[in-house]
């Protein structure tokens, strides 16, 4: 199940960006399972990882390789995590960089590495190593449609956005993939993705705006509470635009940024949509909080409940289910009387209790939708947010019993 067609865009190349794809058959035979990207000499990476204290071994040395040199380029594969493998899992991680690196002509400090799928089985690393030869010889600009299926591991679709923009009468193009469909919630979202753009951009402003936009997307969404030892969001910069460089005090940084941050969106939606099996997509809204813990408090205990994910996947309008979550979530002073409780366009809750104007029908109507919208007013300040979520449905339980089968 998946919510909304799900087809991918059409991929504008990235100047000074490639890739590559082949299978190793780490989980299934004949499947790509290893993505190589090749980064220009000069190109700036930045990015946003797990913070899960048992992080996978990539993980660490990605960060460490990140802070060490430039990266020429990125290795990806899915079927194992190489997380919960101890040194030896770092040992292994190591090992696949100095291959590509040697096969490369770079470094192994200037690769960085990336697993996803299956915790605590060690990495087949000849598998890995032996599949390296084909990525790199099939590295082209073209190859995002297969890179964006190469990295998946529950989702049942590719992921993946692309955009250009005018900046001062250059062309910049933004590309980027993800994948994500459970085990998926903040604190880096439990997913990888990965955004590249031709812009030439400062190194403190690259980090900055992984920052930003990885808060303000992969960071608000959630499918069930649980957190990744391998997540990580890596935008990566070519500087090939052929314009100039972009610094704080540019005046395109603030159409590069919203640019940059409709992809964004679209790959964190798209993680959403692909929740395991999610039949919808759900906006919870959350206006008028003093602070944004308090708002981010309401929306993940709303977002969180198995009570109100159930609701949803049943299309049940049992709107008690939502004033019990933001009952519970713990707003000191929270003044019942005055919040206002939205499903759709319709008015749940008004004076503490359900509005007058209510009606069963009124919320059945919403609730049968694909995409549902739930919207808390607090009325207690000028702070909003937002959080994605999806249902809860009978079939996550079966995938994630089989997972490993």
């Amino acid at each position: 199940m998946a919510v909304g067609p799900g087809t991918l865009p059409e991929f504008f190349p990235v100047a000074g960006v490639k890739l590559g794809v082949a299978s190793a058959g780490i989980k299934k035979t004949g499947q790509n399972d290893v993505v190589v990207f090749e980064l220009a000499p000069g190109s700036r990476v930045a990015g946003l990882f797990t913070r899960n204290q048992f992080c996978a071994a990539p993980v660490t040395l990605s960060r460490r390789h990140l802070a060490e040199k430039s990266p020429r380029y990125l290795l990806i594969n899915t079927g194992n995590a190489n997380a919960g493998t101890g040194e030896q899992g770092m040992t292994d991680a190591l090992t696949c960089c100095q291959a590509l690196a040697e096969q490369a002509g770079v470094s192994a400090d200037e690769v960085l590495p990336f697993s996803t799928g299956v915790i605590g089985e060690p990495l087949p690393v000849q598998k890995l190593v032996g599949a390296m030869p084909h990525a790199l010889t099939g590295l082209a600009p073209d190859r995002w449609p297969e890179a964006a299926s190469g990295i998946l591991t529950t989702d049942t679709r590719p992921k993946g956005a692309s955009v250009q923009v005018d900046l001062g009468g250059h062309t910049v193009t933004i590309s980027g993939i993800s994948k994500g469909s459970g085990m998926i919630c903040p604190n880096m979202a439990t997913m990888l993705g990965f955004i590249a753009t031709d812009a030439e951009i400062e190194p403190g402003v690259l980090q900055t705006l992984a920052e930003e936009l990885g808060e303000q997307s992969f960071n608000r969404i959630t499918i069930d509470g649980d957190t990744s030892t391998n997540d990580a969001c890596m935008l990566i910069a070519s500087g090939q635009y052929g314009g100039p460089g972009i610094t704080q005090d540019s005046p395109h940084l603030a159409t590069l940024r919203e640019a940059l941050k409709a992809v964004y969106l679209d790959l964190a939606h798209a993680i959403v949509r692909d929740g395991e099996g999610a039949t919808k997509f759900v906006t919870i809204q959350i206006n008028g909080a003093a602070a944004t813990k308090e708002a981010l408090d309401v929306a993940y205990t709303v977002a969180h409940s198995p009570l109100v994910k159930t609701a949803l996947f049943a299309s049940d309008a049992n709107w008690g289910r939502i004033l019990a979550a933001v009952g519970r979530a713990g707003v000191n002073d929270l003044d019942i009387n005055a919040l206002e409780i939205f499903l759709g366009d319709v008015c749940l809750v008004r004076n503490g209790g359900r509005a007058a104007e209510y009606t069963e029908e009124k919320g059945q109507a919403v609730m049968s939708q694909e995409d549902i919208a739930i919207t808390i007013d607090l009325k207690r300040g000028d702070v909003n947010e937002t959080v994605w979520t999806c249902d809860l449905s009978q079939e996550y339980v079966s995938i994630n019993a089989d997972y490993r089968s």
